[in-house]
């Protein structure tokens, strides 16, 4: 283990120094201080790290304010589970600091009640076990394995194993997670696992807010292989579970939420993932499922509207560009852009990159100075001019003032 931590292709040599002075300073305290999950995880399998999640045995907050006190930054404290999050001076990083704990869950799918234990009670409470290890970092036992459920074992065996039959009861989130880390890893999941994913466990998800899920959702979108774990989600029940007007995924969209990035869209990849998800859904549906994963004003938006879209193709096709324009501009750039990858209608791509920036060159203060009051009239002038230039029927200034003077019905 020693060689993984000092190998500065999996942790660069200054989160080992971090790691290091934390450390050091739960020494201090006579805190035994341990790196654990994720970071032990991916550290065996050879895969650089990421999230730093300390655990000690004693007082995590008290931890973070001796930190903040030797080292700088902000601490932000959660007194329920009695953890911290240590932001680091001069940075956007940040170190989880978490007390070594054990958690009973009163009923399923619960936020557990959390008393202090010890390092190996905290591993046992863990959702698998490729995540129950730790790493001590203080003291001489520095780089010493704790893997009390054999996990560096599964991670050989490439299997993704819940720690006890009930574990998806107590918290079903942690089928997302499983889903994940079989994609991510290349893994499966045992017989018990998979057999724990069955309609007690689903039936739990019911009580789950709508925020919890589209959270485990949004987390399987910003995976490289998302296609691939919605695919799953579906498979084994768990999108049913949820609502049951959740459809399939298009396993050949997953390509899709990578945003060229030449076009002037900002990029949002699980927005265009939820699109492309939900497009072929019904009006009501749409609402009914954004509803329940309580998704925001703005998603719920961008979603409807691709939906509507994609359903209005037929009647748009060979369309003038005034009429495609007028269709268009109050849509979101995303959704129209959604709707063009699965239907590959040109029309769509023009607006984005051509049709909407057009504009006549006669503003308001030119109808204005020409005597035009303020009112309706200005909109639809200009509407006409703009509808004018986007189908061909201006090519120069001087082809628009004719046509306005046309249009105002008296002489220049």
């Amino acid at each position: 283990m020693l060689r993984l931590l000092r190998d500065p292709n999996l942790l660069p040599p200054e989160k080992l120094t971090l790691l290091s002075n934390i450390a050091a300073q739960a020494q201090t305290l006579s805190m035994p201080c341990y790196v654990v999950g994720g970071f032990v995880r991916d550290l065996l399998l050879g895969r650089p790290v990421n999230d730093l999640d300390v655990v000690v045995e004693g007082d995590a907050i008290q931890l973070g304010k001796k930190l903040v006190e030797v080292y700088g930054g902000k601490l932000t404290r959660h007194f329920k589970f009695n953890t911290a999050i240590w932001h680091l001076p001069d940075s956007t990083d940040f170190v989880d600091l978490i007390t070594a704990r054990k958690e009973i869950y009163e009923k399923p799918g619960a936020l557990p009640t959390v008393t202090p234990a010890t390092i190996d009670d905290d591993l046992r409470r863990r959702d698998f076990t490729i995540n129950a290890m730790a790493l001590r970092l203080d003291g001489e036992g520095f780089g010493e394995l704790l893997d009390p459920l054999e996990g560096q074992t599964d991670l050989g065996r490439e299997v993704i194993r819940v720690l006890h039959p009930q574990s998806f009861m107590d918290d079903p989130t942690r089928i997302f997670r499983a889903i994940r880390y079989e994609e991510r890893y290349d893994f499966a999941m045992d017989v018990q696992t998979l057999d724990a994913i069955n309609p007690e466990s689903l039936k739990v998800l019911h009580s789950l807010s709508g925020e919890r899920l589209r959270h485990e959702l949004d987390l399987i979108l910003d995976e490289e292989d998302a296609a691939e774990m919605v695919l799953r989600v579906v498979n084994l029940g768990v999108a049913e579970a949820i609502h049951p007007k959740i459809p399939t995924f298009h396993a050949e969209d997953g390509d899709y939420l990578e945003m060229d990035v030449r076009l002037d869209i900002p990029a949002d990849r699980r927005t265009m993932g939820y699109m492309l998800w939900f497009m072929d859904l019904y009006e009501d549906e749409v609402f009914s499922i954004a509803n329940r994963l309580e998704f925001s004003n703005e998603l719920t938006l961008s979603v409807w509207a691709a939906a509507q879209l994609k359903k209005s193709l037929p009647y748009l096709v060979e369309s003038q560009p005034s009429v495609w324009t007028y269709a268009l501009e109050k849509l979101p750039l995303l959704s129209i852009y959604a709707v063009y990858l699965i239907s590959r209608e040109n029309a769509l791509l023009d607006y984005i990159s051509l049709w909407r920036h057009v504009k006549p060159y006669t503003t308001g203060d030119d109808l204005k100075s020409r005597g035009l009051l303020p009112g309706p009239r200005y909109g639809e002038i200009l509407e006409q001019l703009r509808a004018a230039w986007l189908d061909g029927v201006l090519t120069t200034k001087a082809e628009e003032d004719a046509l306005l003077v046309k249009l105002l019905g008296s002489p220049n």
